[in-house]
């Protein structure tokens, strides 16, 4: 039960969904909506119809008791709006990291259980970018809001952040690179720091298999 207890709460978080944001002001040019930036995310790859990676995670607890997990599984993408990480095995103690893998690469989602408004702009490790702000539309005693940082000159998701009523907060920041003429994902960091929980993540991404046939619903490939 000790053993199982940290994790547990991780995934409590993030099946659930702070402060307002102070940012600086940069000019993006014409203010855009959230619909509209979400689409130019979504864009971004206009000839990419599916993919498969390799993606590796190394988890590692900075508090007792230091567990140290490690995972396995593949990143699949299905046009317009299917996405899912599947783990090769997911031990009881790091249950809940697919949740939050999923929701970062598939902005589309958003929309389905959230709303999302543009929560201002500001510089991210000296780029522009735009900040979404989403709530639940089914109101959650665990998540306060989500922000999401998009790099307005690639057009990449650079960042997520969940706030939690708790006051713990989880980041996810993402590093991208170009494969056969497409921006894919490349490497993830990950910091959680919410009540009796503190641990990082760092996942890195294999080759791509890009416009392959990939049968998969939402939740698992098949």
């Amino acid at each position: 039960m000790v053993r199982l207890l940290p994790f547990a709460l991780i995934a409590a978080a993030l099946l659930g969904t702070a402060p307002a944001l102070s940012a600086g002001t940069v000019d993006t040019g014409a203010p855009l909506d959230a619909r509209t930036v979400i689409k130019r995310l979504a864009d971004r790859n206009p000839t990419l119809q599916s993919y498969k990676s390799r993606v590796h995670v190394d988890v590692r607890m900075l508090n007792f008791p230091y567990l140290a997990p490690k995972l396995d599984g593949t990143s699949y993408y299905k046009r317009p709006d299917v996405y899912v990480v599947v783990f090769d095995r997911m031990p009881g103690c790091a249950h809940g990291f697919g949740t939050l893998f999923n929701d970062v690469g598939n902005p589309l989602a958003w929309q389905r259980d959230q709303y999302v408004s543009v929560d201002g702009t500001t510089l991210l490790d000296g780029r522009p970018t735009i900040v979404l702000r989403m709530t639940k539309k089914i109101h959650s005693d665990i998540l306060d809001h989500t922000l999401a940082y998009v790099d307005t000159e690639s057009w990449v998701l650079v960042r997520m952040e969940w706030y939690y009523t708790s006051g713990g907060k989880i980041t996810m920041s993402q590093q991208y690179r170009v494969e056969n003429n497409y921006v894919v994902l490349s490497q993830q960091h990950a910091t959680i720091a919410i009540p009796h929980v503190r641990a990082v993540a760092d996942a890195s991404y294999g080759a791509y298999q890009t416009n392959v046939p990939v049968r998969l619903s939402q939740k698992a490939p098949q």
